[in-house]
């Protein structure tokens, strides 16, 4: 195997892994898929995919970061949530990934409540914000999900036009 060929495997690797990412909250999902979109990019001499395409590709991850963590506030801010349930939120996720779909669905929802619960919250208000949370994170995963593919077909555009 050549060394191109290896450099064009890992890349392909750090797409996938970034595209499992916009999903599973412990990995930078499209900054990993703009990694390997520009070490694929730079393994075949920058002649399919050049500057601009790639100056797109980045400013669409940069845009990721800022809807992931927007989405996430705005739910929150929307319903009235503490800074605990925010802590909550981001502690469920984490803790949701060891249950697999239902935990990453659930675990945010519970980590806000739980979050809102110790702040001193009643139950009905805080399942509310924990609802509320949850929903921002979920509108923020799909529109992660919108922009992994959407730099994967403005790649394999650039790469096979």
């Amino acid at each position: 195997m050549d060394i191109q060929t290896l450099y064009y495997v890992l890349a392909g690797i750090l797409i996938l892994v970034g595209v499992a990412g916009t999903v599973l909250p412990a990995l930078p999902g499209l900054p990993l898929v703009f990694g390997g979109m520009l070490l694929a990019a730079w393994a075949g001499g920058f002649e399919q995919v050049g500057g601009w395409m790639l100056l797109l590709l980045g400013v669409l991850t940069v845009l990721s970061i800022g809807i992931d963590l927007l989405a996430t506030a705005m739910g929150a801010k929307r319903v009235g949530a503490s800074k605990l349930a925010l802590v909550g939120a981001v502690v469920g996720t984490f803790a949701g990934l060891f249950f697999g779909p239902i935990g990453l669905l659930a675990g945010p929802f519970i980590g806000a409540l739980a979050g809102e619960l110790i702040h001193g919250r009643e139950v009905r208000k805080a399942a509310r914000v924990g609802f509320g949370t949850w929903l921002g994170i979920l509108f923020g995963t799909v529109l992660k999900i919108g922009l992994a593919f959407a730099m994967l077909g403005l790649f394999a555009f650039a790469w096979f036009v």
